[in-house]
């Protein structure tokens, strides 16, 4: 065995007492980390639990606990008559340099191996100060939430004895109420015409988007998208191994006409459609183009992917039937959610397909998630079979639709001679164009200054490059106030910059 040992516990052992953790353990934690990282070699004497008590200005009991628990684990080991003693048969690792003042056992910041880096998912995004106002790119109220229905409804779930086996491991699948009431929801509201089989429970919509491009996209298999679209799906798509091809988009949405060249070019697998409210431009996809485009798809057997993500938000008359309700020739994916209409936190959406892609997209979905928070999903099909999430949705509605009026008449009387913009028909964002003359980058240089903060850096909304100087600026999430507030520092922001 080897000499007692001379590494310096009291200058190198902190213990936190108002720490949750007992003493005992910090003490086993610190320990294990000494050996693990070799500055205590094995076969190292320790010092006895008097001496170490003392030490450390503890109880000795705390120390005697502490060396019984690292015993049952393996770490050291007891010899009669001699002492305690790192366990001999632990691997030698070289030791690390340390000083009598200073040892850090906390994780570093880089790996000691190689993994994968995926550059195209990083999202350059900014929360700022909590004092800031934010522009986001349009995002729901989570103010408005009816969060008394929903807590009302999970505690009498969670209340019912018969609802325990909630609980436990559920169909992959999802919720089985939850799925029924989606049917009727879905059938009433989007015109669709489907059964059980063909709905798979997600957590929101980048789920299926996810799943989706999974299926699809294999071995550089080619999807069509807007050459403005929603970054985080061209993303996704990347990350799938999928060819990105982009065609134009313009007022009356994405160009089907040039889908239809390229699939005379070679073999197209999918199109992603924002078709309701394009995104980012908000446009909306014109009925003419929704037919060419399921022409299409049935004509060249690629799948259409339908990103239907708000819906239920159209001012001017009734939100247009999407794709999904006209697929005859079971061509559409349809993804959607509850996000935009409740709360981001509430992450339950759909994906509607014909039963084996269904039935393929449930094995996917296991490997990654085996299911969804069931409590949740089974409280929101109570909130659909009841009319909650109807009622509020008819709620929240009114009140966009106010806020886009108000955001866009002063938008229009303070901003428009610095940006390009229309009145969108539904959603909850603004496609706002700055002119050319003036640079994207000052101007959130600027707003940082004046407590506003761009939560998504423009840049993503221009993937392609194509420089349209363009943003989404939401303002579902903004009352009055706050959206006199924001019209007023961008116009503050505007007027210096055209100055300096």
């Amino acid at each position: 065995m080897n000499s007692p040992v001379v590494f310096p516990f009291k200058s190198n052992i902190t213990l936190e007492r108002n720490s949750q953790r007992h003493l005992y353990l910090q003490l086993c934690d610190q320990i294990i980390g000494f050996i693990k990282s070799g500055t205590l070699s094995p076969s190292t004497k320790l010092p006895g639990s008097r001496k170490l008590s003392e030490d450390l200005q503890v109880h000795r009991k705390t120390v005697v606990a502490a060396y019984d628990e690292l015993m049952s684990q393996g770490w050291i080991e007891s010899l009669p008559s001699k002492g305690t003693y790192v366990c001999h048969d632990l691997p030698i690792v070289d030791p690390k340099h340390f000083n009598e003042t200073n040892i850090s056992l906390k994780m570093a910041n880089t790996a000691g191996y190689e993994f994968r880096n995926r550059s195209h998912l990083v999202k350059g995004s900014k929360m700022g100060n909590k004092s800031d106002l934010k522009i986001n790119d349009g995002i729901p109220d989570h103010r408005l939430a009816p969060i008394d229905d929903i807590a009302k409804i999970y505690r009498n779930i969670t209340k019912k004895t018969y609802h325990h086996q909630l609980l436990t491991y559920g169909d992959v699948y999802g919720n089985m109420e939850l799925r029924q009431a989606l049917v009727q929801y879905l059938n009433q509201t989007r015109g669709l015409n489907i059964n059980v089989d063909n709905i798979l429970i997600t957590r929101g919509s980048q789920m299926g988007i996810y799943l989706a491009s999974q299926l699809l996209l294999n071995a550089g298999k080619v999807i069509i998208v807007g050459n403005t679209n929603y970054m985080t799906a061209d993303n996704t798509f990347t990350e799938a191994g999928g060819n990105i091809q982009r065609v134009s988009v313009d007022a009356h949405g994405i160009n089907t006409y040039e889908i239809e060249v390229l699939c005379q070019q070679q073999k197209i697998n999918a199109v992603y459609v924002t078709s309701h409210h394009h995104h980012p431009t908000t446009v909306t996809l014109s009925a003419e183009r929704r037919m060419h485009l399921l022409e299409l798809a049935h004509r060249h057997s690629f799948a259409i992917i339908e990103d239907d993500y708000d819906y239920d938000f159209h001012y001017n008359n009734a939100p247009i039937l999407p794709l999904a309700s006209n697929d005859y020739n079971r061509n559409v994916i349809y993804i959607g959610g509850f996000t935009k209409i409740v709360a981001p936190a509430l992450r339950i959406g759909y994906f509607i397909a014909s039963k084996d892609v269904i039935d393929e997209a449930a094995a996917l979905r296991r490997i990654i998630d085996r299911q969804g928070d069931t409590i949740l999903e089974q409280t929101l099909a109570r909130m659909l079979f009841n009319g909650d999430i109807q009622r509020h949705s008819n709620k929240v509605l009114k009140i966009y639709k106010a806020r886009r009026d108000l955001f866009c008449k002063l938008f229009q009387e303070k901003l428009g001679k610095y940006f390009d913009f229309e009145i969108p028909k539904g959603g909850m964002a603004v496609w706002v164009r700055l002119h050319k003359k003036y640079d994207w980058n000052v101007v959130v240089q600027e707003g940082i200054k004046q407590h506003l903060t761009f939560t998504t850096e423009w840049t993503r909304y221009d993937g392609n490059n194509i420089k349209h100087n363009g943003i989404r600026i939401g303002f579902a999430s903004l009352n009055n106030e706050e959206i006199i507030i924001l019209i007023e520092r961008l116009h503050s922001i505007l007027k210096k910059v055209n100055h300096s």
